[in-house]
């Protein structure tokens, strides 16, 4: 037992596990890199940094080719604080040796952190329009309404990884099942022809989905594009088979049904984020340079609406001057619609600030360490007689 945990502790301080990490590190870059002309930057950051495994197709399954951006930092972690523990010794002098590996352990923490938790949403608003809820520019989540309260609306939201695997979900505030018979990641809708509901894969008979049918669509990694799904959704309560409903994100309005002496509605939407405040748009600016319709400034005039009225006031938001409210960040990003709709992307990173210690403490780390060792020469030199 002794001999196997001192294998292991020579192997996590090893500096050969170094070498080898960084080296893994190197070709994953690489190979990113390469690939991102094909995948787009957000594919590529979940297919080889947010992952455990790099995975790729072989035929008709996905095989695990080489260790992900998670797997390298967790085993970089471990070798660094394992190797500091075990070979470094507090001293004065390597005090800055000390602050500079914590501040590199903080920057790999942050990094693993924000991968976890962090989020990136869009509000759009128009001039006048207040809002309590960004979007996501590629999650989708199919949501489903319990509208019977005139002054309540009850959502039950199922993500979007549940619609991929064709799960059956049965939510404590649903009286029925839902059952995702197809999925489709993108999409088109074309009215149905005569003839096709034999063998349509979306054959839904109620409502707009007796009509449409979804065709499948490429997948688009395009930055300035996003992919538009569709799925075939069936309802099952204890008495059977309620319908089945073609849901997408092309439908801009809800379907709605009855069951249970209840009113409902569903909708396939991008994922929402709700926050505890609303916004409301006062005044959005788009300034030109003098004689071109080349853009110099966008600016949104914001009311911050909090429920209980102590924390309302008004913002101005324009091009790097974000507003940080709530545990979000609201930056000016983009104009739709002729200047009519503000766009502002929102972003949730409860970690943003641990990349920024990290730099300090391995700045002040170097600082202490460089300058010890520059007073240890300078005094050397003064203390060397002068030679003949």
């Amino acid at each position: 037992m002794l001999t196997i945990l001192r294998d292991l502790r020579d192997f996590f301080v090893s500096l050969k596990l170094t070498v080898a990490l960084i080296a893994f590190s190197i070709v994953l870059i690489l190979v990113a890199t390469l690939d991102q002309v094909n995948l787009g930057v957000w594919a590529v950051q979940s297919k080889y940094f947010y992952t455990f495994l790099v995975w790729w197709p072989l035929g008709t399954v996905s095989v695990p080719v080489f260790p992900g951006g998670y797997t390298i930092g967790g085993f970089l972690l471990i070798n660094l604080l394992a190797a500091h523990i075990y070979r470094f010794r507090f001293t004065l002098r390597k005090t800055g040796i000390h602050l500079t590996h914590a501040g590199l352990i903080l920057l790999i923490v942050g990094q693993f952190l924000t991968g976890l938790v962090q989020g990136e949403y869009q509000m759009r608003l128009d001039q006048g329009q207040t809002r309590n809820f960004s979007e996501s520019f590629r999650n989708v989540e199919l949501a489903i309404t319990d509208t019977t309260d005139a002054k309540f609306d009850d959502v039950v939201a199922i993500p979007e990884r549940a619609l991929a695997r064709k799960q059956t979900i049965q939510h404590p505030k649903l009286p029925f099942r839902v059952t995702v018979k197809t999925y489709l990641p993108n999409s088109t809708l074309r009215m149905r022809a005569g003839g096709e509901s034999e063998t349509d894969t979306t054959n839904a008979v109620n409502d707009i989905g007796s009509r449409v049918i979804a065709t499948i669509q490429p997948l688009t990694y395009k930055e300035d594009e996003r992919n538009l799904p569709s799925a075939l959704v069936q309802l099952d309560g204890p008495e059977g088979v309620i319908g089945t409903w073609l849901v997408s994100v092309h439908l801009l309005d809800s379907q709605w049904f009855d069951y249970g002496g209840h009113k409902w509605k569903m909708a396939l939407r991008f994922a929402r984020l709700y926050q505890p405040f609303s916004l409301t748009l006062l005044k959005f600016s788009h300034d030109r340079y003098a004689g071109t319709d080349i853009p110099k400034n966008f600016s949104s005039r914001l009311r911050i609406n909090t429920p209980d009225g102590a924390g309302s006031r008004e913002v101005l938001v324009y091009m790097n001057s974000p507003l940080r409210y709530g545990g979000l960040t609201f930056y000016q990003s983009g104009v739709e619609n002729n200047d009519r709709t503000t766009v502002l992307q929102v972003v949730r990173n409860p970690s943003w600030r641990i990349p920024y210690i990290a730099c300090v403490v391995m700045t002040l780390g170097l600082l202490i360490q460089f300058g010890l060792h520059l007073a240890g020469f300078a005094t050397k030199r003064l203390s060397t007689p002068a030679a003949a």
